[in-house]
């Protein structure tokens, strides 16, 4: 431990140093002005987020609140239908989020940042409080260091208003689900240094799915203080709760890939079936200082505590069958009751960060320097997960609850320190070279909550991306990228089973290409990206999904995805659009334990997604706009080996919103249909938890959404 404080502290002072060697003069920080929507879009997530996101040779979207708000989106999952290379991951109605972004699944660990620190996203994270959320696209580890190749999450909070808001909301929906909001915000004092952002929100939760009415609350505070023109020092904390149960995922019928069922059934309907309890209290923390006109450093603080019931009445398998991983060819499955309760995560982080421009020999960079350095602590208790009886796809079936806490759980430990270098080099007003490295050291331990199986490793890696981008012409650019993200992985501590149980395995390095265009002007943008990523796989899904024994934990081949992205936005007149297509070819490579994958598409990744917005104001109608919104996934394997396959689908939404002014006060007024045909479908199939799963679509859902700025 004395080592990695020495480390710390070598590292700190170096970054120091770097902020030291600048000139130092009198100098103004930005003003954020978070009501100002002509500037360039920028991106933290990308790593370069002082530059604007047209610029940078990296693939992003960015999601902001008015986006989040006009399509009534509650949790990340709804965020899919504003990007076409993200899907849902087992996405539960009532569970956390899981998405899947160019074929692979976001790891919930380790893929997702607040304010850009490192969070844990095993949770509920309310979107009411979130200026905007920045999905990245490919592999993250200049970004992040550790984490799954296809992308990183990052909530960017609402911060201080340089005019005063003060707007209430109330949102009619489902079967009589009312949400009231109120986001206030503004600047006081002498010279108006200091600035809040209050959002309080509560819903009571009443989808038309059964037995998934819930509640949620919402309370978050922002604030910060202009300390000098070259001083800001910012806080912000919120707090949220959401008790609401979860819905069951359906499955195969033995071999069987069954018709869409009634999406309105939801297996966890028991007598004795109990909400699941998310509750997060998360702040930062944040001091930014100039040095001088083109250098300024920041340091940040953040910590998230969570807390969390999970419980389930659990469809899970077939005994009867001997099929484990799918319900019973006549429609029954196993049912287990599932608790595990008082789950506490504690995620802290701390970055100092130094950026500034710098000539040599009348060539500009970009500089960026970065020192990280994160802890986690997860605590569980012993959890139950006891055979209760057997349940029926058309829930009808009544088992009796079996809460004992027959089944251990695992506490885990990390401490990780990370060092960022990353520079733009501009050697024309055309051609710029990009370069980022990031080191990770970590350290990683874990022990059962009977004392048993502890596990533990260290390791230090580094993950390097470099870039090239030249302008065609002014506004269309061309880049191209190669990159590295990594992932680490432990053989599971059963004995009875591997033969090298509890080893750490060799760190796992993807690679990421990437060729693109971006193009266009505040009126008509778009971008055009190849990407080709490849990933290392192990055997221990596939050792523990065919119960092999022994099994010595391994590599066992890749898998490749390669795809192509198109996508626009055009704005003109009365009409918006936007529209986007991803292609994506997936394999599964050189397995030797289940060679019959190889050459296989890995389950739940669609072949094709696209998606389309239009809107259109009635100039007849001052204030009236229509809009539409299509969202098409293709075919998709349920099975590793591609013997069952999920049928493409297609959802249309619609909405009127209309703005006038009642009493003096602006007003907005929504009107949205979801699903507007009703149409049941399979909207994915994840097989998670060594398990198929199929989820459907939701059914038809009316909202009616009223806005006021007093």
């Amino acid at each position: 431990m004395a080592h990695r404080k020495n480390e710390f502290a070598r590292a700190f002072a170096a970054l120091m140093a770097l902020a030291g060697a600048a000139h130092a003069q009198q100098a103004t920080l930005p003003t954020v002005t978070v009501d100002e929507r002509s500037a360039p879009q920028q991106a933290d997530v990308s790593g370069f987020g002082d530059l604007p996101l047209k610029d940078v040779p990296i693939s992003a979207t960015v999601i902001d609140s008015t986006q989040i708000q006009a399509s009534g989106a509650r949790r990340l999952a709804d965020l899919a239908q504003f990007d076409a290379s993200v899907t849902d991951a087992y996405n539960s109605a009532g569970y956390i989020d899981y998405l899947t972004v160019r074929g692979f699944v976001l790891d919930n660990r380790f893929n997702y940042r607040r304010e850009g620190l490192p969070i844990n996203a095993e949770t509920s994270i309310p979107l009411d409080n979130k200026e905007r959320v920045e999905i990245l696209r490919g592999t993250s580890g200049i970004q992040a260091g550790t984490s799954a190749p296809g992308g990183l999450v990052n909530y960017v909070v609402k911060r201080p208003t340089e005019k005063d808001l003060r707007e209430v909301r109330v949102e009619l929906s489902g079967r009589g689900g009312v949400l009231g909001a109120v986001d206030l915000g503004g600047r006081f004092g002498e010279d108006r240094q200091f600035g809040y952002r209050l959002n309080v929100v509560s819903e009571d939760i009443k989808p038309r799915t059964y037995d998934l009415d819930g509640h949620r609350n919402l309370f978050s505070l922002a604030t910060d203080w202009r300390i000098t023109r070259d001083s800001v020092l910012e806080a912000e904390i919120e707090y949220s709760k959401k008790t609401q149960p979860s819905q069951n995922g359906f499955s195969l019928l033995g071999n069987t890939l069954p018709a869409p069922v009634d999406p309105r059934i939801n297996l966890n309907n028991q007598s004795w079936s109990q909400p699941s309890v998310f509750e997060g209290l998360t702040g930062t923390l944040r001091f930014t200082q100039a040095i001088n006109d083109d250098w300024r450093w920041s340091a940040q603080l953040g910590q998230q505590r969570l807390k969390t019931d999970d419980r389930l009445a659990y469809a899970f398998g077939c005994g009867a069958d001997g099929n484990y991983d799918r319900y019973c060819s006549d429609g029954t499955f196993d049912f287990y009751d599932f608790r595990s309760e008082n789950e506490r995560r504690v995620q802290t982080a701390g970055s100092l960060n130094l950026k500034g421009k710098a000539m040599t020999g009348g060539v500009q960079h970009d500089l960026s320097f970065g020192l990280m350095a994160s802890s986690v602590r997860n605590r569980f208790q012993d959890q139950a997960y006891n055979y209760v009886g057997t349940g029926n796809v058309e829930g009808t079936a009544i088992v009796p609850a079996d809460p004992t806490l027959t089944d251990v759980n695992t506490n885990r430990d990390e401490r990780s320190t990370e060092l960022s270098a990353q520079d733009a080099i501009r050697w024309t007003s055309r051609f710029t070279t990009w370069f980022g490295a990031r080191y990770t050291r970590f350290d990683r331990d874990s022990v059962r909550t009977d004392g048993s199986r502890p596990t533990g490793y260290q390791d230090g890696i580094t993950t390097p991306w470099l870039a090239a981008s030249y302008a065609l012409r002014p506004g269309l650019m061309a880049y191209a990228s190669w990159g590295k993200g990594v992932e680490s992985q432990v053989v599971p501590n059963k004995s009875s089973q591997y033969i090298n149980a509890g080893e750490a395995l060799p760190s796992l390095t993807s690679r990421q290409w990437e060729i693109g265009l971006k193009g266009g002007d505040n009126v008509f943008g778009w971008q055009l990206a190849w990407f080709d990523i490849t990933r290392p796989m192990t055997n221990l899904d596939a050792c523990s999904r065919l119960g092999t024994t022994p099994c010595e934990g391994a590599y066992d081949g890749s898998e490749k995805h390669s795809g192509l992205e198109a996508s626009a936005q055009w704005s003109q007149g009365p009409w918006r659009h936007f529209g986007g297509i991803t292609l994506i070819d997936a394999k599964r490579e050189d397995s030797t334990l289940e060679p019959s994958t190889n050459g296989q598409r890995p389950t739940n990744v669609p072949r094709q997604v696209v998606r389309g917005q239009a809107a259109y104001r009635v100039a007849a109608v001052p204030g009236l706009e229509v809009q539409t919104q299509v969202s098409y996934e293709g075919g998709r394997n349920v099975l590793p080996d591609g013997s069952v396959t999920l049928p493409s689908w297609t959802r249309f939404d619609a909405a009127l919103r209309y703005g006038t002014r009642l009493g003096g006060v602006n007003t907005s007024w929504t009107l949205g249909v979801d699903n507007l045909f009703d149409r049941r479908y399979w909207k994915e199939s994840p097989y998670q938890y060594g398990h198929v799963y199929l989820f459907p679509g939701a059914p038809r859902t009316l909202r009616l959404t009223m806005t006021a700025n007093i």
